[in-house]
């Protein structure tokens, strides 16, 4: 049985998050070359920050289901931008990094990025177990909304 989330720090993606973003600190970002500093750098730097501060952000307010759900997706779109970033760095600058790093971070964020998902999902029929799940919005009519 898994541990009962007492703060956003029992959160799992959030720690993965946290201990991938101090590895892109730790191992990419001193060897980027200077001319990425305002651009590649600093936006894999502005990225990685990003995800467990906005998992934390978003857990506070995990009592209002959209406010917590766009947390979490902001967190998602950091994640798949953090991966974009980290397969760039892996195939503009060979020489400076080490490919093997960069595939294990990439795969690293990867798994944040479906664990983020994993989360909404889950938050999602956690808040809405006692109400009827719509299949297919685009068919919902005014008709349909008052059968409800």
């Amino acid at each position: 049985m898994r541990e009962k989330i007492r703060s956003f720090q029992d959160l799992e993606v959030y720690q993965n998050s946290y201990q991938a973003m101090l590895k892109v600190y730790k191992e990419i970002l001193h060897k980027l070359p200077e001319e990425e500093r305002y651009d590649l750098k600093e936006q894999l730097r502005r990225s990685v920050k990003a995800i467990p501060r906005l998992l934390a952000e978003g857990y506070a307010k995990r009592h209002q289901k959209r406010g917590f759900l766009k947390y979490i997706d902001d967190a998602l779109a950091e994640s798949n931008e953090t991966v974009v970033s980290l397969c760039q760095v892996r195939d503009l600058y060979k020489t400076y990094v080490s490919l093997k790093l960069c595939d294990e971070l990439i795969d690293m964020y990867d798994k944040i990025s479906r664990q983020s998902y994993n989360l909404a999902l889950a938050w999602s029929k956690f808040t809405d177990r006692n109400q009827k799940p719509i299949t297919d919005s685009s068919c919902a009519t005014a008709t349909d909304n008052r059968k409800r």
